[in-house]
Formats: C-alpha cells, structure tokens, sequence
C-alpha cells in the first residue's frame, strides 16, 4: 500500500468514516460491576485470564491478529449481554474464537474443530461448541462484523505515515510493516486489561498511536489533532486513555537477563572468577556484611571473603582456555550481555529490545530527577 497521494488519503478517510459509524452504532458503555457474595457471574479479572488464553492460543494456531481482536470483541459483546457463569466462561471464549477464525481466516487455516477442542484445553466438547455458537449468534443478532481496536489502529497508521511520510527516519532499520507489528502487540496487550473496556476502540487505538508518535517526531501534536479531527473523538476520553495506557505500559518491567548482578561501588575492589563457580570478591577496606580476608589460612580466606556472593542462583564455572575465548567458553555470556544492554554498548536488532532500551532509560533518567535511587550506581565488572 502506498501511503501517499490524494486519493490514497481520501479512500483512508472514507474507510475511516465508516468505521467510526460502524462503532457508534454497535458500541454499548462499560458499566463496571460490584461483585457480591450471590454473584455468579464471571469477574474482570476472569475475563483478562481468559483473554490472554485466547492470545496464546492465537499465536498456537498461527492465525491472523485480525482474528484475535475480532475474537476478544465478540467476547465483549456477548458478556455485556449476558450474565456468564464462570464455569463456562472457556466454552464462551473458545466459541468466539472459533467465530472469528471462520470469518477472518483462509478456508483451509481454519482449525478444524474437533482439533480446536482437543489442543485448547477447552475443557468442552465440539457439540457443547456448536450449542454454544448457536447461542452467541443469536444474542448478537448474527452481525458479528465491527470495527476492532486493531481495525482502527492499521487505518491511523495508514494515516500518519500518508500525512509524515518521514514518521519512521529515526528507526531506519524499521519499516512501516514491522512497525505495524510492534504497535499490534501493543494493542493486543491493551484488550487483554479490562481497565480500557471504558473506552471505544477508536479511541483506545488512536492513544496507542499517538504515545508512538511522541517519540518519533516533534511536531507530533499537530498530527495527533488532525488524526482526531478525523475520528471526530472527543479529546477528554483520549487524554484519560493516553494517561491510563502510560501507566500501564511503564509499569510493565524490562525483559532483563536472569543473571544480572548489580555491583556496588563504594570502594576499591576486584571481581575475580575462582575455581568453584562463585565470584571472589578482594577489598582495601573492610566494611559492613564484609569480613576483610587474612592471609593465615587459605580456606578461611575463602569463606570469609565469598560468603556476600552464596546466594547467586546460576553458577559460574571457569574454565583455561586461550585468552581469545576465554570469555566465549564461560557460563557468563547472558551477564556481560546485560551489562552491554545497561551501557547501550550492544546495537538492538529486534523492535522489543529496543523497548526495553528505551523504557530502561526512562526509569534511569527519572530516579536521576529524583535524585531518590535506592540502588548504586553501576560499574563495569573485569574479569582476570
């Protein structure tokens, strides 16, 4: 698709026209429930588990992300008409699924059913699925075409890079595709939260877009406007969306290696490996949780000096080798990985390494501000 030219941005208005007018008259208000001791029916935080069961059952059957949004909005749908049990709450979803997969998929990547039951784990048979569509069709009015959060989101990406066909030069090694891809998973991640039920899918697609477009561009506002003004969304639900998604998205922590040590520098030292898989640690100065080595006895240095580090849960074997892959031939490449990731001497080459980069800055700069770090700073660890 070419995102430039009049009458590409013409056809990418009326789509977005008749999206806007497909949600207004399908889109019904979230009215969050109190939950009481009599009630029976699934609660919010059910809802969420069994969404994200759906999105990994999404990425086992390799099926279109178009399939799993359109799954999670007939879900929705169909729960704000209905007061489901919990107990069938599998049997709800996996229907749903199968809906979408029959109207968004290929004939022949439409799972066949008894296979759908059977690796799902839905815990129900393909005759309770039939009788459970038959059910969902008839509280929908048979109409399952809406317009998806994901709908909106490929219509407004179209959009921005139509209007900011320079969008994506800060990530040259992106294209808009790839980059269509990392704000799909966003999304995903955003239906998967009952908290966005309150807000349409317009509005919870063009927050997504927009906290992207922040990053990219200065000028990011006068398109956030325009791309508003076209969705004819109202500006107060999409601040309210944008703070929510914020949050949510930067309290989500960085995938991190699971050998990352934290090394406090408040005195001369050395890290040497030893013989037995631990770090030996040398100091000048005695302090505190530290007994200063003695040269008496060689097993008493050792105890004294490694005991701070005994808690280590992956070992670290050394071996002899030639100094061109001693550090290869180590079981500590994943450690000196996630000190190049914390020192950005490692090139990212995949758009979620890069997230993690940059939601690691974020929090580094702001405990800065802060000037509040409960942690010490980092220093680079040598090896002997």
């Amino acid at each position: 698709m070419k995102f430039s030219g009049p009458l590409e941005s013409r056809r990418l208005s009326f789509l977005l026209e008749m999206a806007v007018s497909r949600e207004a008259q399908m889109w019904k208000e979230y009215v969050p429930k109190i939950p009481t001791n009599q009630d029976t029916a699934a609660s919010p935080a059910q809802r969420d588990e069994v969404v994200q069961w759906l999105t990994d059952l999404n990425c086992q059957f390799r099926l279109y992300p178009e399939t799993l949004a359109l799954a999670i909005s007939i879900l929705d749908r169909f729960l704000a008409s209905v007061k489901a049990h919990p107990k069938y709450l599998r049997c709800i979803a996996i229907t749903c699924f199968f809906l979408s997969a029959k109207t968004n998929e290929e004939d022949e990547r439409i799972p066949a059913l008894k296979v759908l039951a059977r690796n799902s784990y839905c815990g129900c048979s393909p005759a309770e699925i039939l009788r459970m569509e038959r059910v969902i069709l008839q509280k929908l009015n048979w109409d399952l075409h809406t317009a998806t959060p994901l709908h909106f989101l490929q219509i407004f990406h179209a959009l921005a890079m139509s209007s900011c066909p320079r969008l994506l030069d800060s990530l040259p090694e992106i294209n808009p595709s790839q980059h269509m891809a990392f704000l799909t998973r966003q999304i995903h991640q955003c239906l998967a939260c009952h908290q966005y039920l309150q807000f349409k899918g317009s509005v919870l697609a063009l927050a997504v877009i927009t906290l992207e477009i922040e990053k990219l561009i200065p000028d990011w506002l006068a398109l956030t406007i325009d791309l508003l003004k076209k969705a004819q969304i109202d500006s107060s639900q999409l601040i309210c969306c944008r703070e929510l998604m914020a949050r949510n998205l930067s309290a989500i922590p960085a995938s991190l290696p699971p050998n990352i040590v934290f090394i406090y520098s408040s005195r001369k030292q050395t890290v040497v490996p030893c013989d037995i898989g631990v770090f030996r640690y040398h100091s000048s100065v005695s302090g505190p949780g530290f007994t200063a080595a003695k040269d008496n006895s060689s097993s008493d240095t050792h105890n004294q000096i490694t005991a701070p580090y005994q808690h280590l849960s992956a070992p670290i074997t050394c071996k002899l080798a030639s100094a061109k892959r001693k550090v290869e031939e180590m079981e500590v490449d994943e450690f000196y990985d996630g000190i190049k990731r914390l020192y950005n001497e490692d090139s990212a080459q995949d758009v979620m390494v890069r997230e993690n980069m940059s939601f690691l800055y974020n929090a580094s700069a702001s405990r800065q501000e802060g000037n509040a770090s409960p942690c010490p700073p980092l220093q680079p660890v040598s090896v002997l």
